[in-house]
């Protein structure tokens, strides 16, 4: 009977999850009912799971819309059935057309059409109408009168109640974007729409046994269930599981020559030990997909990082998946696949951000469409989306809207309408809002993808699955992550600028060489770390010299350290006192000292959570790890985690700890394990950490610009155009002679890119650098207009951003020659062997200011070139010290002034806000400010620009900070034409 009914997953649409579905379902006896989403499946697993401990017999469907029409109902007879509609949905999907009015023919699934929709005598035995119990009086004097073997019961389900109805017509709202006010009929579901009590639903078709015959009949030929034990992957690589295994041997024990030579008898006991348990647990064609996929990036020159739990692997390394070695690291294999464990670990494959979509593109191809699939996503309602979608349904102006956003603390308390706003967001928050898309997942199975789920195809242009990771890994599928990064593309361009401006060709894969270059050592150990992958950030930075950091090991430390849940929890803060006190501490208990005393017995990686579980509280791994993927959020079942969070603390009492020792054990673990890194992974980042320090230490130039070009990092572009001047380099504005699209190195000069000048067309660009690549350097204005013939705005744009400066002419005379030009006619489009001379014009003496300059390139560029920012200040006043000074200064009150980089900002225990601030002094140099609540209540941050400080030096572990007691904005000089 309840064969219509709608989860929140029908997007701003429904209002129940699928566990209150089934719960109220389950609360009125009802034995049967289908969930009909609206084109889409993406509940469907966990309704089915649902439904079966609930002792309800779950019905698969879907609920087909072409917008707000509501069109059929598509009923699952079984699996297959689920499948021919999952496919119908992801049909349309792809090609992104509408749904026909009339269902095509499906031969394992049953339509439901509206009443009225479609007449007797026209429907297969498959179809049928659904006629409402308001609907009832209809039927007489209706074509369906004297027919009723086509009529089922048809009652939606859409919310609970008029609660329910209310957040409904708020969503329709949001849908439709539209002022609630102008919701129409067609845009809603019926006040109607909510469970029905069984035996008040069937008074209404008393008088029509065959109506609830009919429905009955249906409700009894339909079956849906899935398998949720068992993995669901692409089960073999060659197609045959023993020529898996054996082609894996081959393929590892040829890796192990090339890691680790012939002789090394410790790497081959540990791959036998993986092999034999990777045969065991049925993993071959997972490693064996994931090596093909490393195969082909190769092939293509495509650099890779493997990271992630599989970096525990010496099999992985062996393939070369990953460049981690887990013997010389001494890599927890437990935590990359624990005998017990069901389902392999994912890998963690980055690739440069250019590069990724041809991995993704060889998978598709490689595997099949029907059997690959991006992992989905799903955003839900949060925080400031919703005050923004509830103040556009509600009519508020925009002003009143961003006040809402910002501070709805305050705003909700303004009149009805801003306190009804508040009300609802309660009511929305975590509701789902947009399918989206995972950062990497890719599922490659062994059925095709839709006997689980429709596919989407969002922008990416690859098929999508309606459903997210959880949901993914509870059915059996284990995700490959293919990520992006624009670390790895920093690398790859750094090489090929190298190679260009210089002729060295680099290796970048000599890793060993790089952990062991007394220059880079220094440099990491100085924090000279500025655009270089993980390493860069203010907080970074000041841990590697507050660490002293010089070695591949310390750095793997620091890169899991700088964590949040290590700074949450105090003890990053401990790592560095003993690290520098080795002999001023206790450990824990002895436990901690045995497994914990490379890290000072901090909890440093997730393997350290693991062994803490496993050894200090007797938890088996098995349990371990399920708790540590819990506290990383990658675990979905409550009860399980509590189940283990007991037996924590019940196995601690039985070992005699004291409660306190235990409290503290698990405040650690609860505080740290949510964020932290698997050693592995720390051990990746590390590796292309040094990477490509060794490019900036070697080629600071060449590396810079690759960051530049990559428009990635921690920092905004100028400041990276900063460190090129800090590294030597002479930053040049663009040239049409001698600058590219993208910004360009020429010796020590570096000539920035068209595509840091606003509003310039990328058309133009490109002719541009072809034209002369084509026919050689540009003459003059004249010359290039008469070769490019750009339009008087594009024109105007180059001149003031000092394009044309290698004519030697001012920008004044250059936007006059080029008017002059562009007004006595079309410019010539050919390029002509003999061109005639133009007519000479004396023009009057025209003025250029340097500051005028300035101001151009910062509202075309964003930043000045031609001059620094401090050049631009009204004062001469620089500072009483500079940053390499503060030191020296150590418990002083001085004066700073500083270019602001950057803001972190934290909130206190009491609620109050403490900044943390990054500024560039006048020389370029780095330097950290703290802000406290109180100095931020008088002195706040008042936008970018440079500030003049006053405050106290402070040092820690060496490393000097400015705890600020006044700051305030230093004026710039005026543009003169605003004088």
């Amino acid at each position: 009977m309840y064969l219509n009914a709608h989860s929140y997953y029908s997007l701003r649409y429904g209002t129940l999850s699928p566990e209150k579905l089934v719960e109220t379902a389950a609360s009125m006896n009802i034995n049967a009912l289908a969930l009909t989403d609206i084109n889409n499946t993406t509940a469907m697993i966990d309704f089915v799971k649902l439904c079966g401990e609930k002792g309800i017999k779950p019905i698969a469907g879907i609920e087909f819309r072409n917008g707000n029409e509501f069109l059929y109902t598509g009923i699952a007879k079984n699996n297959e059935g689920f499948r021919e509609l999952n496919e119908f949905v992801t049909q349309h999907n792809l090609s992104s057309s509408h749904y026909p009015v009339h269902a095509p023919a499906f031969e394992n699934a049953f339509i439901v059409y509206p009443f009225g929709r479609k007449m007797p005598g026209t429907m297969s035995e498959n179809e049928f109408t659904g006629i409402r119990p308001d609907e009832m009086l209809k039927l007489f004097g209706s074509p369906y009168a004297h027919d009723f073997s086509n009529l089922i019961i048809r009652q939606p389900v859409t919310f609970a109640d008029k609660k329910g109805y209310m957040l409904h017509r708020n969503l329709r709202a949001i849908d439709n974007n539209i002022l609630i006010s102008r919701l129409k009929e067609e845009h809603l579901a019926r006040p109607s729409d909510v469970f029905m009590p069984p035996d008040k639903l069937l008074e209404y078709y008393r008088s029509y046994p065959q109506i609830i015959r009919n429905t009955e009949n249906l409700t009894g030929e339909c079956s849906i269930g899935f398998e949720f034990r068992g993995a669901k992957n692409k089960k073999t690589f060659t197609g045959n599981a023993d020529d898996d295994r054996t082609l894996l041997r081959k393929l590892a024990f040829d890796g192990l020559e090339y890691r680790y030579g012939s002789k090394n008898s410790l790497a081959r006991q540990r791959v036998e030990k993986e092999l034999d348990i990777i045969f065991r647990l049925g993993f071959s064609a997972y490693f064996l997909i994931t090596w093909d996929i490393i195969r082909y990036s190769m092939s293509r020159g495509f650099y890779h990082v493997g990271r992630g739990s599989g970096a525990n692997s010496v099999v992985a390394y062996c393939l070369r998946i990953t460049d981690v070695d887990p013997i010389d690291l001494d890599l927890y294999f437990e935590r990359f696949i624990n005998p017990r464990r069901t389902s392999p670990p994912d890998f963690d494959i980055d690739y440069s951000w250019r590069e990724r979509e041809e991995v993704q593109d060889y998978i598709f191809k490689r595997y099949g469409h029907k059997h690959t699939a991006l992992l989905g996503a799903t955003s839900t309602f949060r925080g400031k989306s919703i005050f923004r979608e509830l103040g556009k349904v509600y009519g508020l102006p925009k002003n009143e809207i961003d006040e809402l956003v910002d501070h709805p603390e305050t705003g909700i308390y303004k009149n009805a309408i801003t306190r009804k706003i508040y009300d609802i967001s309660l009511e929305l928050i975590d509701f789902p809002n947009i399918r989206s898309i995972h950062a990497g997942g890719v599922l490659i199975s062994e059925e095709p993808i839709t006997c689980y789920t429709a596919l989407d195809l969002p922008p990416k242009g690859f098929p999508t699955t309606q459903w997210d990771m959880y949901v993914a890994e509870d059915i059996g599928f284990e995700k490959l992550d293919i990520l992006s990064q624009r670390g790895i593309g920093h690398i790859r361009d750094a090489a090929d600028i190298i190679l260009e401006n210089r002729g060295i060709r680099v290796d970048i894969h000599q890793v060993e060489k790089f952990k062991n270059d007394l220059k880079v050592k220094c440099q990491l150990k100085k924090g000279e770390t500025i655009g270089c992958f993980y390493i860069e950030s203010p907080a970074m930075r000041g841990l590697l010299k507050k660490l002293r950091c010089d070695n591949y090991i310390s750095l793997v430390a620091a890169s899991s350290i700088i964590r949040p849940g290590v700074a949450k929890s105090g003890m990053m803060r401990e790592y560095i006192h003993r690290f520098h006190h080795p002999d001023s501490f206790k450990y824990l208990h002895p436990v901690m000292e045995e497994q914990l005393k490379e890290t000072y017995g901090v909890m440093v990686y997730q393997e350290d959570v693991l062994k803490v579980c496993h050894h200090f509280a007797g938890l088996d791994l098995a349990d371990a790890d399920v708790l540590r993927r819990a506290m990383s959020g990658k675990f979905r079942g409550r009860k399980e985690l509590d189940r283990i969070i007991e037996k924590f603390f019940s196995n601690c009492r039985e070992k005699g700890y004291p409660e306190e020792l235990t409290k503290e054990v698990w405040r650690q673990i609860d505080s740290f394990a949510g964020y932290s890194f698997s050693k592995a992974h720390s051990a990746s980042y590390a590796v292309e950490s040094f990477q490509s320090l060794f490019l900036k230490s070697y080629f600071p130039l060449e590396f810079i610009t690759a960051v530049i070009n990559n428009f990635g990092g921690f920092y905004h572009t100028w400041v990276y155009f900063n460190e090129a001047r800090r590294q030597g380099g002479n930053v040049r504005l663009p040239c049409v002679n001698n600058s590219r699209y993208h910004t360009h190195i020429k010796g020590k000069d570096i000539f920035t890119g068209f595509v840091h000048v606003a509003n310039l067309e990328h058309k133009l660009c490109l002719g541009i650098v072809e034209e002369r690549e084509r026919n050689g350097l540009y003459e003059n204005l004249e010359d290039f207009t008469g070769r490019i013939n750009p339009g008087i705005e594009q024109i105007v744009l180059l001149i003031r951003t000092g394009a044309f400066g290698f004519t030697g002419k001012t920008k004044a005379a250059l936007l006059w020659e080029a008017h002059m030009l562009m007004n006595r006619g079309k410019p010539k489009t050919h390029f002509s062997l003999f061109g005639n001379p133009a007519r000479k014009f004396s023009l009057p003496q025209l003025e250029c200011n340097a500051l005028e300059m300035a101001y151009d390139e910062i509202e075309l560029i964003g930043f000045p070139v031609s001059m620094t920012w401090f050049d631009m200040l009204q004062t001469p006043f620089r500072g009483e010290i500079m940053a390499k000074d503060m030191l020296q200064f150590a418990g002083r009150k001085v004066r700073m002034a500083g270019n602001l980089v950057t803001i972190k900002y934290v909130r206190t225990v009491k609620k109050e806000w403490m900044h943390f601030g990054t500024f560039l002094d006048a020389t370029g140099e780095f330097f950290d400010t703290v802000h406290f609540p109180s100095s931020l209540k008088n002195y706040p941050f008042k936008g970018k620009g440079i500030y003049l400080i006053l405050g106290e030096i402070t040092e820690e572990f060496g490393f000097p900070g400015l705890t600020v007691e006044k700051l305030a904005r230093l004026p710039l000089k005026q543009d003169p034409r605003e004088v």
